[in-house]
């Protein structure tokens, strides 16, 4: 069917649910409400979601703000807790650690950037590490949160916060919300597609029971499959394993013996690295490698052998291939979470990547025909989101100085994206970290895994040399006090989720129990 140009979209059809699904209907629920919009998504309990528990980045607080969202109920309801950074131990050397924080480093003590004035210390002989300077890498450290403090002279604004959630809980807490506004769920598997054959829009999807479902817009939220925008539209793959190789997964959640750290921890292995997200009922884990490696079964045991307590569940694989459709928006078919693209999840960006998919859309919605500089504008911004996570989780892997294993030196030694050379080269000759209007990690982010990785500067900026050695370490040393005292009146971070009435079952069940 032809539609005439103009017309508003009236019909709204998501294929598939889990975290991407019923974001995308809860975010187009509340912001069309108003409009007489109808949003069908369709579901299949036979297919099942990825759905493991989920560290996230800050930029979800907003999300859920914006739908009026009661953040301590939806902690309670997700078994959340809060995230502060994420830890990464043996990247670099074996024996190195050093946490990727949600805030900024140091203070503005002149007219250069804070780490040009670490980078003058530590070429001579300074050795406290950036880490150091960071209020909250060491609140996170010590199993310490607060909210922020929203008056910016305080040390207690320096930071950000995200949580650390289950999936499939937040799916589920989202799909109520979202049929509470209107949205109709249909429980079904999809069997066909068909598509108009004048505009090669895809005009309905016809369940298993004979049921046709019309649309003007679809959403592909269906997983790594891409039912409709690969399956249907053939809209090709971008393969980016050369890059980022690790292929497979193993997941499994176990019992809590260590303390449950306001952070995620992603520790190198030797095919790959092992996440370790805290819940308040459980700890999610996970072994993200390359079969090129190591053995589905080694992997396993690798997995196993480093859990902290008694696992939960059998351990379950997952398969995937690093990259992104060619399209994100394809016809009248928008592509949302793995069906768009998979990024492993060692800086937790996968329920960003949904949320931005969404952002986007919304800002540029369109009418019943599709405007291609629309189109274009959505894939063109998230492509630069991709290409941006992809540079940023790539570092990783290169910036590493190991030995023992041949992955790593297989990627250390490998062919480097043309724009992380440039990033790379820029921060090494003279501390520069580019700023962009479209990208998600900021200079403080690259500053982290630099400095964490061992990646030091070979110049500073020479306004540092205005001020004098001893001025400089007085300036950190009153920082680095600043910071502990903060730190020390800080509560411990369960106590803080108890507090906030976060706590699942009123905190009658704990985490340690």
């Amino acid at each position: 069917m032809q539609h005439e140009a103009g017309q508003a979209i009236e019909n709204i059809v998501i294929v598939g649910g889990g975290t991407a699904g019923w974001m995308t209907a809860a975010a187009l629920a509340h912001k069309l409400s108003a409009t007489g919009t109808t949003i069908t998504l369709i579901e299949s309990a036979e297919i099942g979601t990825v759905g493991v528990g989920e560290a996230t980045l800050p930029h979800i607080r907003f999300f859920n703000q914006t739908l009026g969202i009661d953040e301590p109920t939806l902690m309670a309801r997700t078994s959340a807790t809060f995230k502060l950074g994420i830890e990464f131990c043996d990247w670099g050397k074996i024996g190195d650690r050093y946490i990727h924080p949600f805030g900024d480093y140091g203070e503005q003590i002149g007219p250069a950037a804070f780490h040009h004035y670490w980078t003058r210390m530590h070429a001579s002989g300074e050795r406290h590490k950036l880490d150091d300077y960071s209020y909250p890498v060491r609140a996170a450290e010590n199993d310490r949160f607060m909210l922020p403090d929203p008056d910016p002279s305080s040390i207690f604004s320096t930071f950000s916060y995200a949580f650390q959630f289950d999936a499939s809980q937040y799916a589920a807490f989202l799909s109520d919300f979202a049929q509470s506004k209107g949205v109709r769920r249909i429980e079904g598997k999809i069997v066909s597609t068909e598509t108009d054959g004048l505009t090669g829009n895809i005009a309905s999807v016809t369940l298993e029971n004979g049921t046709a479902i019309e649309g003007d817009l679809f959403v592909d939220c269906s997983g790594f499959r891409g039912l409709l925008i690969e399956q249907a539209l053939q809209t090709g793959y971008d393969d980016w394993s050369h890059y980022l190789p690790c292929n497979r997964a193993i997941a499994v959640p176990c019992k809590a013996t260590e303390s449950i750290g306001p952070y995620t921890r992603a520790t190198a292995r030797t095919a790959g690295w092992q996440w370790r997200i805290p819940l308040q009922h459980r700890i999610g884990n996970g072994h993200v490698y390359c079969d090129q490696y190591i053995s589905d079964d080694e992997a396993t045991s690798q997995l196993m052998d480093n859990l902290e307590g008694k696992a939960l569940a059998d351990p379950r694989q997952l398969f995937f291939k690093t990259g992104k459709r060619r399209k994100l928006w394809n016809k009248n078919c928008v592509a949302i979470g793995l069906s768009g693209g998979f990024l492993e999840p060692l800086e937790s960006t996968s329920i960003h990547l949904i949320q931005s998919g969404i952002t986007y859309l919304i800002e540029l919605f369109p009418e019943k025909q599709c405007d291609r500089s629309d189109v274009d504008e959505y894939n063109r911004v998230m492509d630069l989101e991709f290409d941006r996570i992809r540079d940023f989780l790539v570092l990783h892997y290169v910036a590493n100085q190991r030995d023992d294993a041949p992955m790593w030196r297989d990627l250390r030694n490998m062919e480097w994206p043309e724009s992380l050379k440039q990033k790379i080269d820029a921060f090494r000759r003279r501390g520069i970290i580019p700023e962009y209007a479209h990208g998600l990690f900021l200079p403080a982010s690259w500053l982290a895994v630099f400095a964490g990785q061992n990646i030091i500067p070979d110049a500073y900026d020479p306004r540092v040399d205005k001020m004098s050695a001893e001025e400089i370490a007085a300036r950190f040393s009153l920082l680095r006090e600043k910071i502990s005292n903060a730190v020390d009146n800080t509560g411990e971070h369960l106590n803080f989720i108890q507090s906030y009435g976060a706590a699942i079952n009123g905190g009658s069940e704990t985490v340690m129990s």
